[in-house]
């Protein structure tokens, strides 16, 4: 050390230290922050409808269409069996109720598996086998209009094919089927059907029912046919009519999410300024019950979109990734498309998909923010919408309103202590620890008003690389 450094070193102090005037100042402070807001653009592009009574019922013209049209399967190791319950989906099997045969010919499904590009049947061969996707896509190939192939379908898990062997003889495959995946089938073979039919007499009652039912006349949606006439001249007779309707419709009741907020008076009184401490435990607390709010809509079994889209409007992608022609198919399948919703690790892969191509989807403003669209259709964020282990997650595409038709919000303003609509915080006392609880509460739903008002591509990669 030089001798200038030792005297600088020990040079008395001539001012006020910064560490001790912190004890004088006012520190100036954000308010609380947390990680798990998100956009929420679900609840803020969503229309609400009020609802009272705590219920919203939906009324539809009559449908013949019974069930979700997807089988389910039970997984136990590598082996694999359809729920006997299941079997209803089949229309052979549709209100059939006696539990003990449906088992038995679970029993009699024999489980396969296929190699990518596997050909589980060809065309003009007889078909004598109904087959059940288990685990993986298929491609259902039939002629194009130049003779070569084309892919008119792709299905995935749950779906089935060749259920008119259980109730015709003579028949031959219409398309062939291959697989584009590894996959796990079970197959349940005309003669084992026709097994237990000959065994069971509730069974051969059933399938003799079937067969003397009258003609249901029916639109390509499955909705009862309303009598018309056109293109006619003079006098000629009109035909009767009417317009039937489902005799139990669906009620959609309103779901609840709460919490008990506790604040200890103590420091409600002593550290409330400059910031309310309880404003903001209830502001962050409400934050977090929005946050579970659009996960449940999305997620719950009973009243979520991914769980209550139809069968017959979930597509699978052509080639994995999100491709424009997959979402091209998406909006195909429905009018008036509103908005996309996708994870954003999906919303990524599209985009990858449309550079490889050279294409620049437009963009559009929505409160303030870029969002990419889609042939106009905004293509929203939602970090709610689940990915798998293996990497793949769903796009929801959504007609919207009680006017179209289609996807809405449901919530019951007006409840008490209210600080959004249908969203409450209650004072609920203080306890002998003079602690201070509130009871925060918001109630919420979604309806699908028609089956098309909303479709899904599922099965689609998120981490496949170009």
């Amino acid at each position: 050390m030089s001798v200038g450094e030792e005297v600088r070193s020990e040079q008395p102090q001539r001012s006020l230290g910064t560490a001790a005037a912190r004890n004088l100042a006012t520190t100036t402070k954000s308010a609380p922050q947390m990680q798990e807001v998100s956009a929420r653009w679900l609840l803020r592009m969503l229309p609400w409808v009020d609802v009272q009574g705590g219920a919203y019922r939906v009324n539809r013209r009559l449908s013949y269409a019974v069930g979700d049209g997807r089988v389910t399967f039970v997984q136990t190791g590598e082996d694999v069996r359809v729920v006997p319950a299941e079997l209803r989906e089949l229309p052979a099997l549709r209100d059939y109720a006696d539990e003990g045969v449906l088992a038995d010919l679970a029993d009699r499904c024999e489980q396969r598996s296929y190699a990518p590009g596997d050909l589980l049947t060809s065309f003009g061969n007889p078909s004598d086998e109904v087959f059940l996707l288990a685990h993986g896509r298929v491609e259902r190939i039939g002629a194009g209009p130049y003779g070569d192939d084309a892919v008119l379908d792709v299905l995935a898990d749950g779906a089935y094919f060749g259920e008119q062997v259980l109730t015709a003889s003579d028949t031959i495959w219409e398309h062939t089927v291959r697989a584009a995946t590894h996959c796990t089938v079970l197959v349940l073979s005309r003669s084992a059907f026709r097994g237990v039919v000959d065994r069971s007499d509730s069974l051969r009652a059933h399938l003799d029912s079937l067969r003397a039912a009258p003609e249901r006349h029916a639109n390509r949606y499955g909705e009862r046919e309303i009598d018309l006439s056109s293109g006619h001249v003079g006098e000629a007779r009109l035909p009767g009519t009417f317009v039937d309707y489902e005799p139990a419709p669906r009620e959609y009741e309103l779901s609840v999410a709460q919490t008990i907020l506790r604040v200890h008076t103590r420091v409600a009184d002593l550290y409330g300024r400059p910031m309310d401490q309880t404003e903001h435990q209830l502001r962050l607390t409400v934050e977090a019950l929005k946050e579970r709010q659009e996960h449940e809509m999305v997620n719950d079994r009973e009243f979520g979109l991914l769980h209550n889209c139809a069968y017959e409007q979930r597509i699978q992608p052509h080639e994995g990734a999100p491709t424009p022609d997959d979402l091209d198919e998406l909006l195909s399948r429905r009018r008036g498309s509103k908005l996309f919703l996708a994870h954003p690790g999906a919303i990524a892969a599209f985009g990858r998909e449309c550079n490889a191509r050279g294409l620049v989807p437009d963009t559009v403003d929505v409160e303030g923010t870029r969002i990419m669209t889609w042939r106009g259709v905004p293509l929203f964020p939602c970090d709610k919408i689940p990915v798998t282990a293996a990497r793949t997650t769903s796009i929801l595409c959504l007609r919207t309103g009680e006017d179209d038709q289609g996807v809405v919000g449901l919530r019951q303003p007006g409840i008490p202590d209210e600080i959004e609509p249908s969203l409450s915080v209650r004072f609920m006392g203080i306890d002998r620890q003079a602690v201070t609880s509130y009871l925060v509460t918001s109630y919420y739903s979604a309806a699908v008003l028609v089956p098309d008002a909303l479709g899904v591509l599922e099965n689609v990669e998120i981490g496949r690389r170009r």
